[in-house]
């Protein structure tokens, strides 16, 4: 089992950046691919990207290609989403999930570990 508590949100102007972090308990983070995903005021949790287990795959949503970019550092227990370009429908509660049953892939679905979530509000 894996716990995941994320940070780095925040208040930020459109066009500006934000970088959130998941820091993961347990020593098997390096095996399971990891995701994010965000949840907008009376939307539904949708995917935004994911990385395997080693980083070699990635995989985002087509509304943040280009501007996010996810990575992952397993001597820290860290996945990371960079978030550029910020735009005001990307203000939502993020989350990072972990996926331990398919771990070569970066996939939409699977995901067994939820953190508690971390806001972004981007301002116009």
């Amino acid at each position: 089992q894996v716990q995941l508590v994320e940070s780095g949100g925040g208040l930020v102007q459109a066009g500006g950046s934000l970088r959130l972090s998941c820091a993961a308990s347990g020593s098997t983070f390096s095996t399971y691919a990891m995701g994010w995903f965000r949840q907008a005021p009376g939307k539904e949790r949708e995917f935004v990207a994911a990385i395997s287990w080693f980083g070699g795959n990635t995989y985002y949503t087509d509304s943040v290609k280009g501007r996010f970019t996810i990575s992952r550092d397993n001597a820290k227990n860290t996945v990371y989403l960079q978030m550029n370009s910020l735009k005001p429908e990307d203000t939502a509660v993020y989350y990072c999930a972990a996926d331990p049953d398919s771990p070569h892939s970066a996939r939409v679905y699977g995901y067994d570990y939820w953190g508690q979530g971390t806001q972004v509000t981007v301002s116009s």
